[in-house]
C-alpha cells in the first residue's frame, strides 16, 4: 500500500494573461445569489443571509504585501510556472488586490454561508443574529475558479477581509495560522492524505492584528496575553470548498420554509456538489434519486478512508465539526489541529475541543458529519420510497464501512495481511506503557527489528525488565505473522511507504513561524522542502534535527503542545 503523491504536469502557464484564460464559474454561473447581495460586491460588515448559495464579495487587499512562499509541488501539477508567483498581477491578486483581475476573470469574489453541528447536535448560538443567517466564510473569499488540466479548481483567500458572515471580526488571518495552514496542507497532500492544498502565501509588511496568545515558556492552557501579529493571506486550492454544513443550511430551510425557493436550492447545491466533486465516481445518466444513493456511498468511502488516514498519520482536527467537513471528503480548515508526538488516543491539540474530538474519538466524529450529510440530503428522497431505503441502508452501514477501513489501516501499519485485534489492544497498552513517540515507533517497527532495543528510540520513559520481557514476546508474536505473511524486505519497504519518517512537530514550527514574524522566511521553506518528501531518508543532518523525540522543556507547553484556535 503506497501513499504517495501522483505525477506533476510540465509547467505551460507562464504569464497572468494565460492564467486568466483558464477561468470558468461554475458556482457563480449555476448557482444563485443572495438576492439582497450588492452587485459590486462591497458587503464587508455583518448582517443576516436568507437566501442564496453565495455572496459576492470583493476581498481586502494586504497593505503593502510580501511574498513569503508557494507551493512549487501545486504549480507543477497545474502546469503553471513558478515565476507566476512573483509576478506583479498575479501576487496582487492573491494578497487581496482582486482589481488586477481582467476578463474572463471576475472583478468580485464569493462567500458562502453554512450551518455549524457539533457531533449532531444543531447550534445557532454563535451566530450573532441569534438565527444561523449571519454564520459562514467569515474571511475565506474564493477569487477564482477554473479548469486547469482537465480538472475544476477553486482558489480561495484565507484572511481576505470581512465579508457579510465576519460576525463584527476584521476578516484577517495572522502570520503564525497562516504558515501552520501552509505547510500542513503541503505535508498532508506529500502524505497521501486527501486535502485542501496551498498554493500562495503573502504577508503585509505594515497591516497587524491583536490575537490572545501564549507568552514566553508559558504553561498556561489559555492564552495568557495580547500580541501584535503580521496579517497574512494564504490562499488554499480544492476541486470546490462545499461542506457538510453547507448542505445542512439549505436543509434547514427547508424544514423551516425559510423561503418558497428553498427544497429547489437544496436540490441545486446537492447537484453542484455531484458536478463538482463526484462527477467521475457517479454515471450522470441515472436518475436524480438514484445519483443520491450513490453519492452517500461515494462520501461514506471517501469519509471513512480519510479519518483512518488521519489515524495513520498522526493527525487530529481538532475541531471535527460539520462546518470542518468538507462533503468531498477531504481534509479542510487547518486551525486547531495537531499531531500526535507522543502517544495518547486522548491526544487533543485544542484547548476548546474536548474528548469528543480526541484522537482516537475522530471515527466517532466522522459518524456524526455523516448522520448531517444523511439528514440533510433526506429531504429529496421524500417521494421516491425505494431510493429512500437504499440511501438509508447506506447510512446504517456506517459503523461497518468505518471499522473496515481502520481495521485494514491497522493493518497496513503493522505489515500484515489482516488484523489481529488481539495483537493490535496489546500494541496500544505497550505503546501507552512506553509513552512511545508515535511517528518514530512506527518507523522503526518497519525495520521489523527482533529485539526491542532500536523501538527504544522512541520511547519517552525509561522500561523496566518486566516491560522490556512484554515487549519481546508482542515482538516475537508480531514477527512470527509478518515471516507468515512473505518477503520481510518487501513488507518492510511497503511498512515505510505507509509509516512516514519525518512528522509534523510544533516545536519546530514554532521557530519558523516566529522567524517568519520577523520577515526571515529560511526555515518555513526548509520545514517545506522536508515536509514534502516525509517517506524518504534524508540527510543526516536533516535526520538529527527532524527525527528526534519532543524535548521535556515542550510538554505542556502553551502553544506547542496545546494552543487555542485564535488565528
Amino acid at each position: 500500500m503506497s501513499y504517495q503523491s501522483k505525477p506533476s504536469a510540465d509547467p505551460c502557464v507562464t504569464t497572468f494573461d494565460e492564467f486568466v484564460r483558464l477561468a470558468d464559474y461554475s458556482l457563480m454561473d449555476t448557482l444563485n445569489a443572495d438576492p439582497d447581495a450588492t452587485v459590486d460586491g462591497d458587503d464587508h460588515h455583518a448582517r443576516q443571509v436568507f437566501s442564496g448559495h453565495f455572496v459576492p464579495v470583493t476581498p481586502t487587499p494586504l497593505a503593502e504585501p510580501e511574498y513569503v512562499t508557494h507551493s512549487s509541488t501545486l504549480f507543477k501539477e497545474l502546469g503553471l510556472s513558478d515565476d507566476l508567483a512573483f509576478n506583479e498581477q498575479f501576487s496582487r491578486v492573491f494578497s487581496g488586490d482582486i482589481s488586477a483581475a481582467r476578463e474572463p476573470m471576475r472583478p468580485v469574489g464569493w462567500a458562502t454561508g453554512y450551518a455549524l453541528s457539533i457531533y449532531g447536535t444543531e447550534y445557532i448560538q454563535n451566530c450573532p443574529f441569534g438565527t444561523g443567517n449571519g454564520y459562514g466564510d467569515g474571511r475565506a473569499i474564493s477569487v477564482f475558479e477554473g479548469i486547469i488540466n482537465g480538472q475544476r479548481w477553486e482558489m480561495q483567500l484565507k484572511g481576505g477581509g470581512p465579508t457579510p458572515y465576519c460576525r463584527g471580526a476584521e476578516g484577517r488571518a495572522v502570520l503564525r495560522s497562516s504558515v501552520r495552514e501552509f505547510l500542513a496542507q503541503e505535508y498532508m497532500q506529500a502524505l497521501g492524505v486527501p486535502t485542501s492544498r496551498s498554493l500562495t502565501l503573502y504577508v503585509s509588511k505594515s497591516e497587524t492584528v491583536k490575537r490572545p496568545w501564549y507568552s514566553q515558556d508559558s504553561y498556561s492552557i489559555e492564552p495568557d496575553i495580547l500580541v501584535d501579529n503580521p496579517v497574512a493571506i494564504s490562499t488554499r486550492v480544492a476541486p470546490s470548498f462545499v461542506r457538510v454544513g453547507q448542505l445542512e443550511l439549505f436543509a434547514r430551510r427547508v424544514s423551516s420554509n425559510a423561503h418558497p425557493r428553498a427544497l429547489e436550492e437544496l436540490s441545486m447545491i446537492v447537484s453542484h456538489l455531484i458536478e463538482r466533486e463526484y462527477k467521475s465516481n457517479i454515471n450522470q445518466n441515472l436518475g436524480f434519486a438514484a445519483q443520491l444513493v450513490e453519492l452517500a456511498k461515494q462520501f461514506r468511502q471517501r469519509l471513512t478512508s480519510l479519518v483512518a488516514n488521519w489515524l495513520r498519520v498522526g493527525y487530529c482536527q481538532g475541531n471535527f465539526n460539520s462546518d470542518n467537513c468538507a462533503a468531498g471528503g477531504f481534509t479542510l480548515d487547518y486551525g486547531p489541529f495537531g499531531f500526535c508526538e507522543n502517544f495518547d488516543p486522548w491526544f487533543q491539540p485544542w484547548t476548546g475541543g474536548g474528548k469528543h474530538f480526541s484522537f482516537f474519538n475522530q471515527p466517532m466524529a466522522a459518524k456524526a458529519n455523516y448522520y448531517m450529510f444523511w439528514k440533510a440530503v433526506r429531504p429529496l428522497l421524500a417521494e421516491d420510497a425505494k431510493a429512500l431505503e437504499q440511501f438509508d441502508q447506506v447510512g446504517r452501514d456506517f459503523d461497518l464501512a468505518m471499522e473496515e477501513q481502520m481495521q485494514k489501516m491497522w493493518a497496513a501499519k503493522l505489515g500484515l495481511a489482516e488484523y489481529h485485534p488481539t495483537l493490535f489492544e496489546k500494541l496500544m497498552q505497550l505503546m501507552t506503557d512506553s509513552e512511545v513517540d508515535y511517528t518514530i515507533f512506527f518507523r522503526e517497527l518497519s525495520q521489523i527489528p527482533d529485539d526491542v532495543e532500536p523501538l527504544k528510540k522512541s520511547f519517552y520513559v525509561k522500561t523496566s525488565q518486566q516491560l522490556d520481557e512484554q515487549w519481546q514476546s508482542w515482538l516475537q508474536s508480531w514477527r512470527d505473522l509478518v515471516i507468515n505473511h512473505g518477503n520481510l524486505a518487501e513488507i518492510s519497504k511497503n511498512m515505510k511507504q505507509t509509516n512516514p519518517k519525518y512528522t509534523w512537530r510544533e516545536w519546530l514550527i514554532v521557530r519558523a513561524y516566529q522567524q517568519a514574524m520577523q520577515g526571515e522566511y529560511t526555515l518555513v521553506k526548509e520545514l517545506q522542502e522536508v515536509l514534502s518528501h516525509p517517506y524518504d531518508e534524508q540527510s543526516q543532518e536533516i535526520e538529527d534535527k527532524y527525527y528526534r523525540l519532543k524535548p521535556k522543556a515542550f510538554f505542556d507547553a502553551g502553544g506547542v503542545s496545546h494552543y487555542s484556535c485564535s488565528s
